[in-house]
């Protein structure tokens, strides 16, 4: 478990280590859940990330880069200069520090799998106030290709992972106190997304079954994404609060 803030880890991972005691009683793998704070903008917290997964799993064999910082939609010239340049260090420099430390490691010992997770723009698309973002995941659509290309022939995987729209707080969060600018987009939004229950555990089967370089495991595919358009008068899909 990782993630940018000290007590946020330590809160998952408590929670974790409860959820399974109470699933599978005392004695059960509980006590061996790893938490470890990484700021994905920052290489030593990169490093010092890679080297406490080795140490509590022995080996780090499939590294997945999911960190990353969205946007409301917003034009280009209303956009915060501090966000874009967060959206940009860790949607970008993050995933290339993850890559840079995980290649390292896994081409010493011939194998290992590194997954990024693309989003929107990774395919060439383009949504109206979506320019800092979009621009981060096509950059990193990019980093993606050249380090599969760096790991030909190594033993090692490098992949992306296209989870479509997930219904978690990175998205909920850029809307809070903006119900004008939620009603806008809050049924597209719940049209698209998933739960992170639904999404992991298919996501997961893939990536252990996968033996590709190079390859794109993707959930919301351009058929499913039509059908749910095309099926969304019929049914309601709700996976987020009305306003935030």
């Amino acid at each position: 478990m990782s993630g940018r803030d000290a007590a946020g880890v330590e809160a998952a991972v408590s929670s974790l280590r409860a959820a399974l005691r109470d699933a599978f009683g005392v004695g059960s793998p509980g006590g061996r859940v790893p938490g470890q704070a990484c700021d994905a903008r920052r290489w030593e917290d990169m490093r010092t990330l890679w080297n406490f997964a080795e140490a509590m799993l022995g080996t780090a064999d499939i590294w997945v880069n999911n960190a990353g910082l969205g946007q409301a939609q917003s034009d280009p010239q209303d956009l915060n200069p501090a966000l874009i340049a967060d959206i940009f260090s860790t949607n970008c420099a993050g995933a290339l520090y993850g890559c840079k430390v995980a290649l390292r490691g896994m081409k010493d010992r011939g194998h290992g799998a590194i997954y990024n997770l693309e989003g929107l723009g990774s395919s060439g698309g383009l949504i109206r106030g979506m320019t800092a973002y979009g621009a981060s995941k096509r950059a990193l659509a990019y980093i993606v290709d050249s380090a599969a290309l760096e790991a030909r022939d190594t033993g090692v995987i490098v992949g992306a992972l296209r989870p479509g729209m997930t219904a978690t707080d990175l998205i909920v969060n850029e809307y809070r106190g903006k119900p004008a600018e939620w009603s806008k987009v809050s049924r597209i939004c719940n049209i698209l997304s998933d739960t992170v229950e639904t999404i992991a555990p298919w996501l997961v089967k893939r990536m252990l079954r996968n033996r590709r370089n190079g390859a794109r495991i993707v959930w919301l595919t351009g058929a499913k994404t039509a059908w749910r358009f095309m099926t969304a008068p019929f049914g309601a899909r709700r996976h987020y609060p009305d306003p935030p």
